[in-house]
């Protein structure tokens, strides 16, 4: 999972780094946390991606700025060969920042990434 910076948002985009190709793909994803002393939370999302070939990206979904401080859950979950799995990503409200960006693989850009 990594985030790239896009204008005044981010970009949350699916990575799949196998040499396999990850099938039925859905992520879910919420915010949550505080800004400024005060209680947030996200509606949250469910993105159905479909079939993301051997090395290659989607997107997910736009972050606003304004939530960057948050909590930024995704919630990934997948099938190979005809089994089901799973995976979380968090990224915490520190972790979306400028300072934290690499170089991402794929994508070619730079940004955040939990693998």
């Amino acid at each position: 999972m990594a985030i790239v910076e896009h204008d005044s948002n981010w970009i949350a985009y699916l990575l799949n780094l196998n040499n396999f190709p990850i099938e039925n793909t859905l992520v879910s994803s919420k915010g949550y946390g505080k800004i400024n002393n005060v209680k947030k939370k996200t509606t949250s999302f469910s993105h159905y991606l479909g079939t993301i070939y051997k090395k290659s990206f989607k997107k997910v979904e736009h972050i606003n700025n304004g939530i960057v401080g948050l909590t930024n859950e995704f919630f990934l979950t997948y099938y190979i060969d005809g089994i089901i799995h799973d995976k979380k990503y968090i990224f915490l409200p520190e972790s979306i920042i400028k300072n934290n960006k690499i170089s991402l693989p794929l994508i070619r850009k730079r940004g955040i990434m939990i693998k």
